[in-house]
């Protein structure tokens, strides 16, 4: 633990070098704290935050750098962090206007999110497990060729085509679609109802097909990146390379930031992310929920000097203003 001095001191040294990216010295310590002590004094008690594995020193004549031991100790210190009214207008106008498909409003808001904070955006789409079916249809494209269309509660809109080893006609359809009905709406993906026979063999078939590939798609994780030209930038190339081929790989971004979700982190400084090549980078992470459920995840990655409190604030915002918007339909 330190003091309230050091951790002045500390947290002076953190937001400069967030700012400036250079390292920092004690006059600048000095003109950006209220400490009434004397030069001597802060250059002391940075020499002793260097010991204790707060900062760094690049060069003897050169000021301070944070390790991520300061950054975890500054993250920690912030308690409620908040947007500035225009930004917290700007979310609030964007989901009045979010309409259409869920995919669509996703990967618009991992790009809003971006635009924010100048740092790349991931926005992870929800576990359909949790979410009830508000409506299936049937829709026939051609005398065997179906659309089969499934809206859940969170907004996802799943469509899928199905060939008919018959022609259908209207009756067997309209059937169908009323026992899909009946089996799934207003329960969950896997615990619908079994659905009773219809009487009509050409429409049970329909409906075991829909059920068939409604019920195993596999939508849930896909993941939205915005700013992919805002990753941080590495002096070494082959980092640069595994950090964008680790964005385009689904199943480890959701993996990673489900993982720091799940160790009651809401920000994984370095080492912490335990990835390799994010051993530089950050991740400022919120879960968003949709009628009382957690449904999907969202994220900053930036460098480890990212702006902390503008960073957490935007996700914490963003999360409940789209957890809102998805529980609303």
């Amino acid at each position: 633990m330190l003091d309230d001095r050091k951790m002045a001191i500390l947290r002076a040294v953190v937001e400069t070098y967030i700012e400036t990216a250079e390292p920092v010295g004690s006059t600048v310590v000095s003109d950006a704290t209220d400490l009434e002590v004397s030069s001597a004094t802060i250059r002391n008690e940075l020499a002793l935050l260097d010991q204790q594995g707060y900062l760094t020193q690049p060069h003897t004549s050169a000021g301070r750098v944070p390790t991520d031991k300061a950054y975890r100790a500054f993250v920690d210190g912030i308690s409620e962090p908040n947007l500035d009214h225009s930004e917290s207008q700007r979310v609030v106008e964007f989901f009045d206007h979010a309409h259409g498909e869920i995919e669509g409003m996703l990967g618009r808001t991992s790009k809003l999110l971006s635009e924010m904070t100048g740092v790349t955006s991931v926005v992870v789409a929800p576990d359909r497990d949790h979410a009830t079916v508000k409506s299936v249809q049937l829709v026939q494209l051609a005398p065997t060729v179906l659309l089969a269309v499934m809206v859940l509660s969170d907004g996802t809109v799943e469509k899928c085509t199905i060939e008919a080893l018959e022609e259908s006609d209207e009756v067997s359809i309209a059937i169908a679609n009323g026992h899909l009905s009946a089996a799934m709406v207003g329960r969950t993906i896997g615990n619908e109802a079994e659905p009773q026979p219809s009487g009509n063999a050409a429409a049970d078939r329909l409906v075991e097909s829909a059920r068939a590939v409604l019920t195993t798609q596999e939508t849930a994780g896909d993941v939205y990146v915005g700013g992919r030209s805002s990753v941080p930038t590495f002096a070494a190339a082959e980092t640069m390379r595994e950090v964008l081929s680790l964005l385009e790989t689904q199943l480890v971004v959701v993996t990673l930031l489900r993982d720091v979700i799940g160790r009651g982190m809401s920000v994984a400084i370095g080492e912490e992310t335990g990835v390799d090549p994010l051993a530089d980078c950050s991740l400022v992470v919120a879960p968003y929920s949709a009628e009382g459920n957690q449904t999907g995840t969202i994220g900053l990655l930036g460098p480890t000097r990212m702006n902390y409190p503008h960073a957490m604030a935007a996700v914490a915002v963003v999360s409940k203003s789209l957890g809102k918007r998805l529980s609303e339909g």
